[in-house]
Order: C-alpha cells, then sequence, then structure tokens
C-alpha cells in the first residue's frame, strides 16, 4: 500500500545529513555575527563563542530554515533570525547553568560557562547573547516588527522565563500534573514552537499554514522536554554531556514524576504523532519536519 502524504517522513540518515547541511550553514553565519574572540573586551566575546561554539543541536535554527522552506522562503532570508534564536537558547543555558539556578558544571561535555570564566563573565555572556539575538532581528529580518514582538513574547514571563521561574519555585514541591504542563508549556515549548513560526512568518505563509505549523511546534516542543525528563532518568552523564539524575536530586517538575515513566513514553509519542498529523496539508514538503517530530522523541542526548 502506498503512504499516504501525512505518513511520509525522510529516512534517518536523510534527516541527519539535512541536519548536518543545515548547522553548517548556522555555525558559518554565527561565526559572521559573533565578534572575534580578540575583539576588546575580549574575555566577554571569548565566553560568548565559547558558549555558542560548545556544541549542542542546533534544534531552534534547523526548525526555523525547514519552516521557511517548506513554506516556499528564501533561507538566506530566514537565517539572521535562526541565529538569533540560537543565541537566545544559549544564553538561557548559560543562566541555567549559574550558580543561582541548576549549579551545573558542565554543559555538552565541557565545562560550563562560569565554570570556564567566572560568575560575572558568563552572566554578562548570557545578557550579550540576548542583547545581539535582538539587534540581529532589528537589523537583519524582514517582519521585524512582528518576529521581535513575537520572539519576546515567548521568551519573556509569558514563555520561557515564566516557566523556569514556576521550575525554580516549585522545587521540591508533590509532583503536580498542571503545574508540569505549565512548566513544559512555557519553558521549553514556547521557544520551539515560535522557532516554527518565524521561519513561516519569514516565508509569508498563509494563516491556515501558519496556524497547522504552530500546533506542530507546540507538540514537539512538548514531546522535547518530555523526552528531557525521561533521558535525565535513563540516560547517562556521558551520554548527556551534563549530570544525569539533576531532575530528581532536585525534586523537580517533571512529567516522569507525574505521572511515571511508562506513561512519559507513552505520552512523548502520542505528541509526536500528533505533531505530524498537522504536516498533512503539506505533503512530501514536509518529510524532514516529520522526520524531526520522531527524532526528538528517540534522541539520546
Amino acid at each position: 500500500m502506498t503512504k499516504s502524504h501525512s505518513e511520509c517522513a525522510a529516512g534517518p540518515d536523510e534527516l541527519a545529513a539535512a541536519i548536518k547541511d543545515y548547522r553548517q550553514l548556522v555555525d558559518a553565519e554565527l561565526d559572521r555575527f559573533l565578534q572575534a574572540a580578540d575583539t576588546p573586551p575580549a574575555q566577554i566575546h571569548r565566553a560568548m563563542r565559547y558558549s555558542v561554539f560548545s556544541g549542542g543541536k542546533r534544534l531552534r535554527p534547523v526548525l526555523v530554515l525547514m519552516s521557511c522552506e517548506m513554506c516556499g522562503g528564501d533561507t538566506a532570508l530566514a537565517m539572521p533570525a535562526a541565529c538569533a534564536m540560537e543565541m537566545i537558547h544559549t544564553y538561557s543555558l548559560i543562566h541555567d547553568d549559574l550558580p543561582a539556578m541548576d549549579n551545573d558544571d558542565f554543559r555538552r561535555g565541557n565545562p560550563t560557562c562560569h565554570k570556564a570564566f567566572g560568575e560575572a563573565t558568563a552572566i554578562l555572556a548570557g545578557d550579550a547573547l540576548l542583547t545581539l539575538a535582538f539587534e540581529l532581528l532589528a537589523k537583519e529580518t524582514p517582519n521585524c516588527k512582528t518576529l521581535v514582538a513575537e520572539i519576546a513574547g515567548a521568551a519573556g514571563t509569558a514563555g520561557m522565563i515564566g516557566g523556569q521561574v514556576a521550575d525554580i519555585v516549585s522545587e521540591g514541591l508533590p509532583p503536580d500534573a498542571d503545574l508540569v504542563r505549565f512548566i513544559h508549556e512555557r519553558k521549553t515549548a514556547a521557544l520551539i514552537r515560535q522557532s516554527v513560526r518565524t521561519g513561516a512568518i519569514t516565508a509569508g505563509a498563509a494563516p491556515h499554514d501558519l496556524a497547522a505549523l504552530t500546533n506542530y511546534g507546540e507538540k514537539i516542543g512538548l514531546a522535547y522536554q518530555i523526552a528531557d525528563d525521561i533521558l535525565d532518568i535513563e540516560g547517562s552523564t556521558q551520554q548527556l554531556g551534563k549530570t544525569a539524575g539533576k531532575d530528581v536530586e532536585s525534586g523537580k517538575q517533571t512529567y516522569p514524576a507525574a505521572f511515571g515513566l511508562e506513561a512519559s513514553h507513552r505520552k512523548a509519542a502520542e505528541l509526536a504523532k500528533e505533531a505530524k498529523e498537522y504536516l498533512a496539508p503539506f505533503g512530501d514538503k514536509a518529510r524532514n519536519l516529520r522526520a524531526l517530530a520522531d527524532f526528538i522523541v528517540a534522541r539520546e542526548s
């Protein structure tokens, strides 16, 4: 039986090749947008580059570019916004690792920014990346007013920062399903959903296409965080590139804590399936985005 368009997804090798190509393009542009490491004051520029180029999946910029391309847009026009999303994500990781927050010594298998450069420089490196991200959006992107407003909303107290605050203040409380959903929707899903929207907006997507992609982004964002929660339990420190088991140790509000590990695996798979259903109108053009939904659930780091 021939698969329907809603079932057509890129194979693992095809997806891996596409992600590699996108990542190389993103890394080259990040290198261009960031100040050289020896630009005075060199300490801050070294710290920014250290954190940006310490590895990572580049999921958010890849989503910007895949979404833009699928909607018929020019990925070169979307590249500054893609880089801005990665800068915002990196800033959030730098701050998340600080002693006042999660107090992590390693990120992506390397010493965290504050371990390598000191707390003061790490705080300022995060601030500088966030500032540079919005400079890029304002100067380099079409539809900049829309994108600045939307991305600021996704990164602010109604999105990522709000989720992070709820995550911190709820540590040690009994597992609460509603609170877990609140945190997941904001801390992780908001920026992933916005990455998909950003690519579509840059491409000038029709309202119904933008709505479908928004739903796709929401589902994969939630699936990503559940997979992250699972990996904290099932993964090793070597696999994750950061300390495994910290969520349990800190009494974090996670999906496994609220629903159990088996239910968490089921929910992540269910969210990926729902995400792919929203891509049905795009037919074979959505091959990579469908495969990415499965990759998010099956990843090991």
